[in-house]
């Protein structure tokens, strides 16, 4: 080819545009870590506590309950594994009970306000400096909304984005963290602030239906706030990186809609029914999740160990049923949602973990009883204070709710994490694990 060729004279020109088009691609459209720079978790005061003797107590000179009914919450709270730590709101250990609107709103502000306040004046954040603000609380959906009281009470920017979720049950805190997650795909070089929380106020059924009963003796005060990020800038100082996050929806399904429903008794009065389907509800819509994510997170070893015994077992050469991964490989850390014993136990066993993977779990439902949504970050803060996260763990947090919904994330530790850095555990960490079950006496 001619050297003097018009072509030969542009190609270092069209290589450099082509280098310069690469680079820009890279950058702009590479996926963007989301970054958990920290989270603080409420602890609410002693003076709040209801231990399980003063909450039957409660129950019974309120005069709102009549034997039958007293009896079977009775039962239910001495088998629960709710400790004598685990709190209510103040307006809740009046009698009767403050169901108002505005005691909803004095336990939001009490929880909400302190950790947000403990995480800005921990890492010295300017709230102007949040870009994004997700709130999560099924049962108590005010107007202005609780994104608006935040922003209010925090003088944040015009343009923030906000958005409060309602009526999307226990998993909400994972489906708020995925919202964010989504969001910072479009938005680059963002903040963000999610809050989860559930009020315990307004939500007391007062009827004698036995699965709206059961609502009342589990649900405690309690609540999260987590800073989030996808700022390269903020890479050194995060605690984690979210490496997989999975939702699984199973409304379809009768059954499953119908498990978690808040509704009204044939007296008139509104309360949260449990079906005693539920755990095999949440164990169905586990599996769904987990042969979503097991793909993305198992070593091939334990996905052909899978193939193998799904292969034997359709062609009739194995009646046992599917082998089990064993995701201990794939993960360090478990948190399961705290929703009660029943859940923990069934999710233990079809994931066929041991006592010290759920010990996190057992250890925040005996302290702070189910604190919805809120409750795997109470779980994330107790692996924290054993001393037991370490740079390079993985750990599989795992969420249930109303819809039913069964959402998981799982999250990759890049940091040293300091056990002795005081969180809602510090105070009493030394007492757990619990031996036995919630009456047995605590380690000393």
């Amino acid at each position: 080819m001619d050297s003097s060729s018009p072509f030969i004279n542009i190609l270092p020109q069209v290589v450099s545009a082509c280098v310069i088009i690469a680079v820009f691609s890279y950058y702009f459209f590479r996926p963007k870590c989301v970054y958990l720079i920290d989270f603080s978790c409420y602890q609410p005061p002693d003076f709040l506590r209801a231990p399980v003797s003063n909450f039957i107590e409660h129950l019974t000179i309120s005069g709102v309950f009549d034997r039958e009914s007293l009896d079977l919450q009775q039962k239910i709270l001495e088998r629960s594994g709710i400790g004598d730590n685990a709190s209510v709101p103040v307006t809740v250990h009046e009698i009767p009970p403050n169901s108002s609107l505005s005691a909803a709103r004095e336990e939001t502000h009490d929880i909400l306000f302190t950790v947000v306040e403990d995480l800005f004046l921990k890492h010295k954040i300017d709230p102007k400096s949040i870009d994004i603000l997700v709130s999560n609380c099924s049962l108590f959906c005010p107007s202005p909304s609780i994104t608006s009281i935040i922003i209010n009470r925090f003088g944040m920017r015009s343009d923030i984005k906000s958005f409060s979720l309602s009526g999307m049950g226990c998993s909400a805190g994972l489906l708020s963290i995925n919202l964010v997650k989504d969001l910072m795909k479009i938005h680059g070089g963002s903040m963000a602030l999610v809050l989860s929380m559930e009020a315990v106020s307004p939500n007391g059924y007062r009827g004698k239906c036995k699965s709206m009963l059961i609502a009342n003796t589990i649900f405690r005060m309690g609540g999260a706030a987590i800073l989030l990020s996808n700022r390269e800038q903020d890479k050194h100082k995060a605690k984690y990186k979210l490496q997989h996050l999975v939702r699984t929806h199973v409304g379809s399904d009768n059954e499953s809609y119908e498990s978690v429903m808040q509704q009204i008794d044939e007296e008139g009065n509104v309360g949260v029914a449990l079906s005693k389907q539920l755990v095999k509800v949440a164990s169905k819509a586990l599996k769904i999740n987990v042969v979503e994510l097991g793909p993305r997170v198992l070593p091939y070893s334990e996905q052909l160990k899978y193939i193998i015994s799904f292969i034997k077992r359709k062609w009739g050469m194995q009646k046992e049923v599917l082998y089990t991964p064993n995701f201990k490989k794939a993960f360090e850390h478990f948190c399961i949602h705290a929703g009660g014993r029943a859940i923990i136990e069934g999710v233990e066993k079809h994931l066929k973990l041991d006592k010290e993977d759920v010990e996190a779990s057992r250890s925040t439902l005996h302290r702070y009883g189910n604190t919805s949504s809120s409750s795997l970050w109470y779980e994330l803060q107790y692996l924290e204070a054993k001393g037991r996260m370490k740079n390079g763990d993985r750990v599989w947090q795992i969420g249930f709710g109303s819809g039913f919904k069964a959402n998981t994330a799982v999250w990759k530790c890049i940091s040293e994490i300091d056990s002795k850095d005081r969180n809602a555990w510090s105070d009493r960490i030394h007492l757990y694990p619990v031996c036995g079950d919630a009456s047995s006496d605590l380690k000393t």
